[in-house]
């Protein structure tokens, strides 16, 4: 059921972004600007070849490939059962949508339409850009807060015995 939510809704995602990125270029492109709540947002055309905050420029290629690993990693981690949880399903569908709408971008465009311009933050972005930022930080506080990660890390040692514990936490002793 988590795989049918997490492709509905990232295609959804992925379609909202898409539809946006089609009436910014058809009105704002190639310099376009609009201000919507003075000295505060406005929506801006720039077309970003690099990747998150404009850095590493004209490597859409690389990018290309890193998203489509990412994508397919999270799907396997979903359709595997690796991790599950109502928060690592919303995580894995924001971040699955924001990806699939700034790869389109990529592989149609050679570059992302960015629009959403907040003069507290320099950076332009768009939609995917925030879907992904959403996700990646639900996903950071499902790996906080999953009560295996050690092992799940790789930092426990998953084939050692438990130690048993007391009522309050204290080591027992099964012979004594």
């Amino acid at each position: 059921m988590a795989m049918v939510f997490v492709g509905v809704f990232s295609l959804l995602i992925a379609a909202i972004d898409q539809i946006i990125k089609y009436f910014v270029y058809e009105q704002l492109s190639p310099d376009g600007r609009v201000t919507v709540i003075d000295h505060l947002f406005s929506l801006v055309y720039s077309e970003n070849r690099g990747a998150a905050f404009g850095i590493f420029q004209d490597c859409t290629v690389v990018f290309t490939v890193i998203t489509v690993l990412l994508i397919g990693m999270f799907l396997y981690f979903l359709a595997a059962k690796k991790f599950t949880g109502k928060l690592f399903t919303a995580a894995v569908t924001l971040i699955v949508g924001g990806g699939l709408g700034n790869l389109i971008d990529r592989i149609f465009r050679g570059f992302v339409i960015d629009y959403l311009s907040l003069s507290f933050f320099p950076p332009i972005c768009n939609f995917a850009d925030y879907c992904i930022t959403i996700g990646a930080f639900l996903f950071i506080l499902f790996i906080l807060m999953m009560p295996d990660k050690d092992k799940v890390l790789g930092g426990g040692k998953a084939d050692e015995e438990p130690e048993k514990q007391g009522e309050i936490g204290e080591k027992t002793d099964e012979g004594a």
